[in-house]
Parts: C-alpha cells; sequence; structure tokens
C-alpha cells in the first residue's frame, strides 16, 4: 500500500501551503501557494536572505523615494520568492495581493498588473502565476476584470458560500475556501469539538464543490487552511488541496487506505438550486454570518499585519 499522500495526489492535485523553499523540495506537490504571512516566515530565515538582498538590490536600483523603494521591495521578495518555487513544481504559484487594498479595486488592478510586470521581468509566464486576491465584494470585481485581461485569480479568504457564488459567476480561475479557521471559529463559540464529518469547514467547502461541479462551473476549489489530517481525508477529491508541510509529512508517513469522498459525478446527481447574488444581497448575507464576517476581517488584518512587518524589515536594510 502507497502511502496516503500518494495517494491523494491521484485523486486531488496536492499545493503546498509555504514559502519554505526546501519543504517544497521535499514532498513535490503540482502547485504552491504563498500569503504575506508565510513570505515574511520565510524571508527571515538564514537560507533565503539572498532572495532578500535581490529584493534591496532592485528596489535601490529605481533610485524612487524610500517609499516608493520599500513598496518595489515588497512586490519583488514576494515575486522571487515566487520564482523559486516555480523552480520545483511543474503548476503554478499563487502571489497574494497587499491585504491593505482588499475593499479597493482599483488598487487591486494596479497591483496585481504590477505582479505580473515583475515576473515577466524575471522571464515567468503569466500563465504559472495566479493572484492571489481576498474575496470580498472589490476584491472579486478586481478579479472579474483580471480574468478578463488573461491575469488569472486565487480568491483566498472564503468563508461563506455567498463569495463562492459570486467568484463562479465572475469566471475566477480559482478559489481558496477556508476550512481551519471556520472549524476554529465554530470549535471557539461552540465550546465543542468535531469529527471530521460533521466538522463546519469541512462541510463549507463540500457545499461549494458541490454546487460548482453540478452546475458547470470551472472555477477550481481548493481548500485551504488545515487543522488535521482528517479534514484533508474528508474532502480527498477536491479539485485542489493547499496542505502544510506539517501534514503534507503525517500524510507521507501513514500508509493507511484512502478513500475518494468527493466526485463530480455525485455532485451531478444532487437536487440543488442556482442562485445568484447582487452587490446587495452579497454584502448582507455576509453581514448576518458572524462566522464569515469576523473571520475575514480577522484574515484581512492579519495578512495586512505581516506584510507591515515585511515593509519594516525591507525599509530597515534599504536604509542602511
Amino acid at each position: 500500500m502507497t502511502d496516503q499522500l500518494t495517494q491523494l495526489k491521484n485523486m486531488t492535485t496536492v499545493v503546498a501551503d509555504t514559502g519554505d523553499i526546501q519543504s517544497i523540495q521535499r514532498y513535490a506537490p503540482q502547485d504552491a501557494t504563498t500569503n504575506p504571512s508565510l513570505i515574511l516566515k520565510a524571508a527571515e530565515m538564514p537560507q533565503y536572505q539572498h532572495l532578500v538582498d535581490e529584493a534591496i538590490q532592485f528596489a535601490r536600483q529605481q533610485g524612487a523615494s524610500i517609499k516608493t523603494q520599500v513598496h518595489l521591495a515588497l512586490q519583488k521578495v514576494a515575486v522571487l520568492f515566487g520564482r523559486e518555487i516555480l523552480q520545483l513544481i511543474p503548476g503554478r504559484v499563487s502571489t497574494e495581493v497587499d491585504a491593505r487594498l482588499s475593499f479597493d479595486t482599483q488598487g487591486t488592478l494596479q497591483y496585481a498588473r504590477e505582479l505580473i510586470k515583475h515576473y515577466a521581468a524575471e522571464k515567468v509566464d503569466s500563465k504559472r502565476v495566479l493572484i492571489k486576491i481576498a474575496a470580498t465584494w472589490e476584491g472579486i470585481q478586481a478579479a472579474k476584470i483580471l480574468e478578463q485581461e488573461g491575469i488569472h485569480c486565487n480568491l483566498t479568504l472564503m468563508f461563506h458560500f455567498v463569495q463562492a457564488v459570486a467568484c463562479a459567476e465572475a469566471k475566477i480561475t480559482l478559489v481558496s475556501p477556508f476550512v481551519g479557521r471556520i472549524y476554529d471559529w465554530y470549535k471557539n463559540h461552540e465550546k465543542r469539538d468535531y469529527t471530521a464529518v460533521e466538522d463546519p469547514g469541512v462541510l463549507s467547502v463540500t457545499k461549494i464543490y458541490q454546487y460548482y461541479r453540478k452546475f458547470d462551473y470551472p472555477t477550481i476549489v481548493m481548500g485551504a487552511s488545515f487543522r488535521n489530517k482528517g479534514q484533508i481525508e474528508q474532502l480527498a477529491g477536491c479539485d485542489y488541496l493547499t496542505i502544510s508541510p506539517t501534514l503534507l509529512s503525517e500524510l507521507q508517513q501513514d500508509a493507511g487506505n484512502l478513500k475518494q469522498v468527493l466526485t463530480a459525478q455525485a455532485a451531478k446527481a444532487l437536487d440543488l438550486q442556482k442562485v445568484s447574488f447582487n452587490e446587495t444581497a452579497f454584502r448582507f448575507a455576509l453581514n448576518e454570518d458572524p462566522m464569515a464576517t469576523e473571520k475575514l476581517a480577522e484574515g484581512i488584518r492579519l495578512f495586512a499585519k505581516d506584510t507591515v512587518k515585511l515593509e519594516q524589515m525591507l525599509q530597515q536594510k534599504l536604509v542602511l
């Protein structure tokens, strides 16, 4: 019997949820995702200082103000990590737009286009890049335009079905509904634990997957943010799953049989109704769900906080 990671790769595209290049080498995923928190963590590691230094050197060469240099270095360092990761994987890497632009459609468009230009300067085909954007109403509208321009997007911080519907209608390439953070919220508020079968995060991703496959939306569903192996096992068969190195290791070390739980064929047989949401209905639906409202806001705050930390690290190096 092969290990569970190998079995999972036969039914689901496995994505490494890390900025640690060594971990990507170890687990050989198809794709990789990064975010400001992961880039910050990796940028603090001695083995990746050459990438930080390269970004600093690039920013200095532009001869702009310190503020502009910091902005350029912030983008460049994310792209350089992406460039290195792409040398190790056959698929795509996700690179995130500044979370502070989560409610700014035009700002998101500009930042995303700049990231693609940086990738082009590194001789990276834009087809191998997913621009990662928070699934706010503004973020989804920006991603809709980017997709029309041929810039493919990964809509992240997805906690509510309404976000998934809006993304499907906007013809987004990929969405990242979060499992672990939904699980955390319900465990904390309901003062109980959940088995994988009843896990609210698992059920959220399952619902999105079934809806997309039932109505033939091409948008890829990538379950994200896992707390335990059971959550992954219960979503086996989902289009993509992005998994941390710790859980990739657990899967690799487990020789037990892994059953495929999700299939497009089973989703097709379900009795589901097609729905649609305009901006007003979208915002009200999110507002009515305390978990989705709180976790979306918290996720944006945390990514913004780590972006600021990364900026401060880069600025200190720039003024030396």
